[in-house]
């Protein structure tokens, strides 16, 4: 586990509404800002109108992808207006469970009252649950916990609708060409469901039949799609990439040895697709790359350079300013925020950032993209 920092003080455009009206059910309007807080102080008095400040730990799965810096800034933006002191930790990286169980450790020994984590898998559930039971309050942003109910609410984007989304706009492009896949996904030692609702949702829209919505691999390897026009399919590999761009590299590399005719990548994120990119560059292979995260930079940036053929933008900040809001909500007497209809989480917003609008599947453009990136509108 490591620290970054302490902060004790600070489908269509429909899809983006959540901006304002999620942030009106868990306490604050749709607004800005507010400073980083002073680091290294503890526990002192001050801020939403004086009293004891409310110790809240954000954990991410790590502090290298610009998605989860974002979380981190949305909940010291959070903690300055909330009046509550955010500490904030992170695994070493996508897989790291055991440093995220360190983290909650300390949060319980320091008395936090409140931890929002992304979990990196199912072996911080022992631990999420001892917090609970020491009277700390649990919400998990970005990924929904296997069960849902380890944690008091999720906060996250319907990952299975951003999978989809790229999967229609794919389908759509091919216009019945044969689609040669590659998928990218995150794990291949353990079941994340950002994981499995991302990869199933990506084949869902291409209109493949995906047999078990909650397993990576087990679709038939060749066969018929029906997005857009329709045409033949082939799956050459699902290859692990810890969503991080060395190894997305190295998973595009270990698929195009398996094939050269590869034409349409999924990528679990856009560091594993900037990786798969260089890969594909180097062996002189033409490619389709989709991804989900619409971040401000290097993501929207790619999409606009034609790297990225399209990518499904989610909401990180706004996660945690909510995630923040609502665990102040909860200790001042009010309730967690309730799921969304029909899911098992409280959904925040996605929608498809391209410059290639297909038919049929509603998008954004990267201007509008880059405006609304990570939620910072």
């Amino acid at each position: 586990m490591k620290y970054l920092s302490i902060n004790r003080g600070g489908r269509g455009l429909t899809s983006a509404v959540f901006l304002c009206s999620a942030a009106a059910l868990v306490l604050a309007a749709c607004g800005g800002g507010g400073g980083t807080g002073t680091p290294g102080a503890s526990g002192s008095a001050g801020g939403g109108g004086g009293g004891e400040k409310i110790a809240i730990t954000l954990i991410t799965k790590d502090a290298n992808n610009p998605y989860w810096v974002a979380m981190q800034n949305g909940a010291k933006q959070a903690g300055e207006q909330q009046g509550a002191e955010i500490t904030i930790a992170f695994g070493a990286n996508q897989g790291d469970e055991q440093g995220q169980v360190t983290a909650i450790e300390d949060a319980i020994a320091r008395g936090d009252k409140g931890i929002l984590i992304a979990p990196n898998g199912p072996g911080v559930n022992d631990a999420i649950t001892k917090a609970r039971d020491a009277g700390i309050h649990v919400i998990a942003l970005d990924t929904v916990p296997i069960p849902p109910d380890t944690v008091e609410v999720t906060l996250a984007t319907d990952n299975f609708k951003a999978g989809e989304l790229i999967g229609e706009w794919a389908g759509a492009t091919l216009n019945g060409q044969k689609a040669t896949i590659a998928l990218l996904d995150l794990y291949s030692d353990k079941v994340a469901s950002v994981d499995y609702e991302r990869d199933q949702g990506f084949l869902t829209g291409m209109g493949i039949d995906v047999k078990d919505k909650t397993k990576n691999g087990d679709e038939d390897k060749t066969g018929k799609y029906t997005g857009g026009k329709g045409g033949d399919y082939e799956i050459v590999c699902n290859e692990p990439t810890q969503g991080a761009q060395d190894t997305g590299k190295t998973a595009m590399e270990n698929c195009l040895a398996k094939s050269k005719s590869i034409n349409l990548v999924y990528t679990i994120n856009e560091p594993s697709a900037a990786g798969a990119a260089e890969a594909l560059d180097a062996a002189g292979v033409k490619a389709t790359l989709v991804s989900v995260d619409g971040g401000c930079n290097p993501g929207i940036k790619d999409v606009k350079a034609g790297i990225i053929g399209a990518t499904s933008q989610q909401y990180p900040l706004k996660m945690a300013q909510l995630g923040v809001e609502a665990i102040v909500k909860i200790i001042k007497g009010g309730e967690a925020p309730k799921v969304s209809p029909g899911l098992d989480f409280y959904d925040v917003g996605v929608a498809l950032v391209t410059e290639k609008p297909a038919k049929g599947v509603d998008s954004i453009d990267t201007t509008k993209g880059e405006e609304l990136c990570w939620g910072n509108k």
